[in-house]
């Protein structure tokens, strides 16, 4: 019983250390940064629209209100969920300084945030990153998968030569142990839907092959190991690239070992969303889940209903974030809009899951 007793209070200690429970779940999410960009020329990328004298007079005093804001919602999200996220991916990042300037942050610089980040060949200069709390995750490993054409199941409409052409964001695929389960988180940011031609959707669709081809190939490799595909897809999860080329599954009963989870089925077919297009609510921003993570043995981790509402995927939509009048009411408070900043957050809500133990 003492033993049982000092044990407690040890739990107690460590809880009050971290400002978390010892037994913490683990928050999963993912945010779309909205133009993340630095104020310094980068011959490299193309951020002239981002620079004091470029199109949106980009300067240092904007760039550190951009920063403060990015940082005012995940310290949000951590309030609402009681714990910092143990992993958020994020798009629309300029390079590693950014995010390095983001976790430095005075709101959120206590979660200990550290970066996974690779250059990537995205003609806007934007790449993807995974942001991650080394004292919830350690990270193993993490390799910058490229967006090519190759080995591809799709009957393409763009020809070889825009196909040999094209350039976009790569995919990070991250892997790393959160206890002593192993898991892989996939970051992406899918070809845009803006001036689609014929067959564009078919660019998000492979995408999604690459990544699923890829996690297959860890299955494989790695038996039992959990994984999450995320990111900002330019599609709904109801649209070919996730229904088809990612395998989602709405329901949970449904995902074989082959499948993945898709949770913001659902929530879309009720009407959440996490940006407005033409006065239309979608969802692009999305974790899927495979069937190690969705049917978890007993005392493994499992993703969860975390508000007790039948949906496992969660939209943060706070009153903050969101116009509260004018022509846009109602929709995310964006930082851009005519090129001009206007003080806002991000177009997109972040979403997140919730993974608990299986009791």
């Amino acid at each position: 019983m003492k033993r049982l007793i000092l044990y407690s209070c040890l739990l107690l200690v460590l809880a009050a250390c971290t400002g978390e429970p010892a037994d913490s779940q683990h928050v999963i999410g993912f945010y779309n940064l909205e133009n993340l960009f630095d104020t310094v020329d980068d011959p490299q990328k193309n951020d002239e629209d981002f620079l004091p004298d470029g199109r949106n007079s980009w300067t240092e005093d904007k760039y550190q209100e951009k920063l403060a804001n990015m940082a005012q919602v995940i310290d949000a999200m951590a309030d609402r969920n009681g714990r910092y996220h143990t992993v958020l991916g994020v798009c629309e990042v300029e390079n590693r300084k950014v995010l390095e300037d983001l976790v430095a942050q005075e709101d959120i610089a206590g979660a200990g945030f550290e970066v996974v980040h690779h250059e990537g060949p995205d003609g806007r200069g934007i790449d993807v990153a995974l942001l991650y709390r080394p004292s919830q995750f350690k990270l193993l490993d993490s390799e910058s998968i490229p967006y090519d054409f190759e080995d591809s199941s799709i009957d393409f409409e763009m020809s070889r030569k825009d196909r040999r052409s094209f350039r976009t964001r790569d995919i990070l695929m991250v892997r790393g142990l959160i206890g002593d389960e192993m898991f892989a988180f996939y970051v992406a940011h899918l070809p845009s839907r803006g001036g689609d031609k014929p067959g564009g959707h078919q660019l998000r669709s492979r995408g999604a092959e690459i990544m699923y081809d890829h996690a297959s190939g860890l299955m494989e490799a790695y038996p039992g190991i959990k994984i999450v595909c995320m990111g900002d897809m330019n599609d709904n999860p109801t649209d070919e690239s996730m229904d088809e080329y990612l395998h989602g599954e709405e329901n949970l009963a449904d995902v074989d070992e082959d499948d993945f989870f898709s949770p913001y089925v659902s929530m879309l077919k009720a009407g959440f969303g996490t940006l407005t297009y033409r006065g239309v609510w979608n969802i692009y921003d999305l974790q899927l889940v495979n069937h190690a993570l969705a049917h978890a043995p007993q005392g493994g981790l499992r993703i969860a209903d975390h508000d007790g509402d039948g949906y496992y995927g969660n939209i943060f939509d706070a009153s903050f974030l969101t116009n509260q009048d004018g022509k846009y009411k109602g929709t995310p408070y964006r930082s851009f809009s005519g090129g001009n900043f206007i003080g806002g957050y991000s177009d997109h809500y972040p979403t997140y899951i919730v993974l608990v133990d299986n009791q």
